[in-house]
């Protein structure tokens, strides 16, 4: 099956008012076939003609399935909604599997207990942004490494030397459940088990309509919500066809990326290889908190150790146009920095995005607070403002509440 092509000028008759590019409209769309990337065992639950599929850790995922992503975008916030994600899992296990995470990651894994989740960082030796991802206890001697857009395993690979450990690829596909009524539709899912008590970054193995899967309470959206994680043998048809009966009475339905984007961006979470990369430490990408240099070693310590701990990138907000990528900052007319990813905001009702900057500012230093210019990539230009991360709910309550409301301990 190839990634179904729609005409880029036919995208641009669909642009509203509201100044919004979809991840379709906003990346250039070619033909690709599937020989040799990983087409996700839920397609034939929502495929169409106007279907776009991006590539992400050479799976495909739906961009695009024609709907309208505000609709979308309104039920995660105000109900559930049901993804098909392309992160994939890898599994490290074995005596030394605590050892390897530990050098690669910039984070400690060791204190980590049983099902419970953590964010993590890997990076070159020269100190770069190389993956990223959650870390997942299942035993003592046993993890997953839910990893981003791109390829690690080779990398875990070639730290493996001299240590009793195995890195594999269990085959897992994930569906992401999210919204303020997840709770209640996996509660129906799992019915007569203890989901309701799952924590913020915990997890857990259920029974989903007779199959067994793991289960996270974590996702790409800033709302509360799960990750579903199945293995490669299980009857996928089912799992779809069960979670959607769940979620049934509560209004869910399954989207694309578009709505999921919008509202990871206004939660201020970054993409591997789109927000940063391998020329950016996690000092200068805002992520200075998963970086602990108490550890003894760990690949790229050392130059982190030595590198410039100023942030360089930082939320924008136009008022009149959503911002997207590749877009030039400027103060004055010179280009300090450009746009990584932006998108129209409902909630917020403006523009917003991420704007990676090249330098400090050489007359204030910090860019925060500061009046720019965002130039279009028409030549226009529109008055902006730099603003910290996330654009709201920095305490991350939201993903956080519980059914009644109250904040979950971590």
């Amino acid at each position: 099956m190839a990634a179904r092509t729609i005409p880029l000028s036919d995208m641009n008759k669909s642009s509203t008012s509201r100044q919004k590019l979809s991840y379709a409209d906003s990346h250039q769309v070619v033909r690709l076939s599937s020989k040799r990337f990983e087409q996700s065992p839920y397609s034939d639950k929502y495929v169409n003609e106007q279907t776009v599929f991006g590539l992400y850790s050479n799976r495909f995922y739906p961009l695009t399935l024609g709907g309208d992503a505000i609709d979308d975008y309104w039920r995660l916030r105000q109900s559930v909604v049901l993804y098909d994600v392309p992160e994939k899992p890898l599994e490290i296990s074995g005596p030394d599997a605590v050892n390897l995470l530990e050098r690669v990651l910039t984070r400690r894994v060791d204190n980590l207990k049983c099902w419970r989740a953590r964010y993590a960082i890997a990076c070159s030796p020269q100190g770069g942004i190389l993956m990223d991802g959650v870390v997942i206890r299942l035993a003592e001697d046993r993890f997953w490494y839910v990893i981003a857009n791109g390829e690690f395993e080779s990398w875990l690979l070639a730290f493996t030397e001299g240590l009793d450990v195995a890195v594999t690829d269990p085959g897992s596909r994930v569906l992401q459940i999210q919204g303020p009524k997840s709770t209640a539709v996996l509660s129906n899912a799992a019915a007569g088990q203890r989901s309701g008590e799952l924590r913020y970054f915990h997890a857990g193995m259920f029974d989903l309509g007779g199959q067994e899967v793991l289960v996270s309470r974590t996702g790409w959206t800033g709302e509360l919500g799960f990750e579903i994680y199945s293995r490669h043998n299980i009857d996928h048809s089912a799992l779809w066809d069960h979670l959607m009966a769940s979620g049934r009475d509560h209004g869910m339905a399954y989207a694309s990326a578009e709505s999921m984007g919008i509202r990871r961006i206004e939660a201020g979470i970054l993409d591997n290889g789109t927000d940063m990369d391998r020329g950016m430490t996690p000092f200068a990408a805002g992520l200075e908190a998963f970086v602990d240099l108490s550890k003894p070693d760990f690949v790229g310590r050392d130059a982190l150790e030595q590198a410039d701990r100023t942030c360089l990138l930082f939320g924008l907000v136009c008022d009149l146009v959503a911002p997207r990528a590749g877009q030039p900052v400027f103060k004055g007319d010179t280009q300090v920095g450009q746009v990584t990813t932006g998108d129209w905001s409902p909630t917020l009702n403006t523009g917003i995005g991420y704007v990676r900057f090249y330098d400090i500012d050489s007359v204030q230093g910090n860019w925060l607070g500061q009046k720019l210019i965002l130039g279009d990539l028409d030549d226009g230009r529109h008055d902006c403002e730099i603003v910290p991360l996330p654009f709201y709910d920095r305490e991350k309550k939201i993903p956080r509440r519980s059914n009644n409301g109250e904040l979950t301990p971590d």
